[in-house]
């Protein structure tokens, strides 16, 4: 191969000699030096050196430097070349070498498409819920296998501990993977209970969890139950920030059957979900577009009446998170402006003013309230804005 470069340098020029270059290591795999040879090659195409070299004699002129637009080019091939290399390292199975290259593509759904092809196991587990959880490749396929190798208790760690900092995107992925893996698993374990107590038993219509518990009335009264308790509990918990009615209707269906286990079961939560199965219930159904009146009188109960200097402003934001998420963002906002003590920093649970003046499509509210409150930052954002709509809509 060498003899061959030399040759083809003298006969054809450097271009032609850095694509065999390019082309022997690509068949042969050889990732780490592919990269090498892109970067000479892609040099040479843009008219540049094929590799740079500072001097070192003193006194020397500095080399030129790149235009930019040239250097905006090069850039962009480079990405390329990270992007081929770091997929093919990947499908090798070399995982943290192909991230190395992939980090720089920045591209979480190409990364997640190249990590499909490595299998699993124990050696490497670690390090595929590193990428897919921890850097946000694709935090949803991170739950389901963590769910898969590592259970559910190990899971439920890691979403309190890693998934609850990440965005709400990412929440909701990780969270609908863990409610579909828990529903699945206590409807099992409930329906082969009742086959073992009724051979008989003919299948209800519908096949949900509460389906199931009717043909079998007052079964969880003497402290029965089909699931880690504390399991259920957290998956509930976690349940609330989803937006798809699929898995709402499976968090509903867990709150159900959480609702009728023995007291001892009925576990406290934090405000404004201390009854922890009802209030989930009634958010979920009010999600759902069901008795979205009677949920909205319960956590407003909550809102107006849970003292913010004692427990925070939690239920003030869960109430107007609420109301926007029922589609009333114009109460939301005027909630919050109502109710939100001056100097309290919220909890981030409910959408910000600004988010919700958009969804109303009204901004004079916040900015009247900024106005009062002397907010430049929060009247400016309002106004800026507000005006930037009307333009791109003029």
């Amino acid at each position: 191969m060498l003899d061959e470069l030399s040759a083809t340098v003298r006969e054809q020029g450097g271009l032609v000699a850095a694509q065999k270059l390019v082309e022997f290591f690509r068949f042969q795999h050889r990732y780490n030096e592919l990269f090498e040879a892109r970067k000479m090659l892609h040099r040479l195409e843009l008219g540049l050196s094929p590799v740079q070299v500072d001097s070192l004699v003193p006194g020397d002129t500095p080399s030129t430097p790149v235009p930019d637009d040239v250097q905006d080019e090069l850039d962009r091939r480079l990405i390329d070349a990270c992007r081929e290399v770091g997929d093919g390292l990947m499908r090798s199975g070399r995982i943290q070498e192909g991230w190395m290259f992939l980090r720089a593509v920045g591209d979480d759904a190409f990364t997640a498409e190249a990590m499909a092809s490595i299998t699993p196991s124990q050696e490497n587990l670690d390090l595929l819920l590193n990428l897919y959880v921890h850097e946000g490749v694709d935090v949803g396929r991170g739950t389901r296998l963590s769910l898969q190798m590592r259970g559910t208790c190990n899971t439920i760690t890691m979403m309190d501990s890693v998934v609850a900092m990440r965005g709400r995107k990412d929440q909701q992925a990780a969270v609908g993977a863990l409610v579909e893996h828990v529903h699945g698993e206590l409807l099992a374990n409930l329906i082969a209970d009742l086959k073992r107590r009724k051979p008989d038993l003919a299948a209800p219509n519908g096949g949900k969890i509460v389906d199931w518990l009717g043909l079998y009335p007052g079964l969880l009264r003497d402290g029965t139950y089909h699931l880690d308790t504390t399991h259920l509990a957290s998956t509930v918990r976690f349940a609330r920030v989803l937006d798809d009615p699929r898995t709402i209707r499976l968090a509903a269906d867990l709150a159900e059957y959480g609702r009728q286990l023995h007291a001892q079961y009925q576990y406290q939560s934090d405000e404004p979900f201390a009854d922890l199965y009802p209030m989930s219930l009634a958010w979920f159904r009010a999600l759902l577009g069901e008795q979205v009146d009677g949920a909205l009188r319960l956590f407003r109960q909550k809102a107006e009446t849970i003292d913010p200097q004692e427990l925070g402003t939690v239920a003030i934001e869960t109430y107007a998170d609420l109301l926007a998420r029922v589609g009333r963002p114009s109460e939301a906002a005027a909630f919050l402006m109502r109710s939100m003590p001056q100097g309290m920093r919220p909890f981030g649970i409910a959408p910000s003013l600004l988010e919700l003046a958009q969804a109303a499509g009204d901004f004079q509210p916040m900015m009247e309230h900024a106005r009062t409150r002397g907010d430049l930052i929060g009247y400016t954002a309002a106004l800026l804005q507000s005006s930037n709509i009307e333009s791109v809509r003029a």
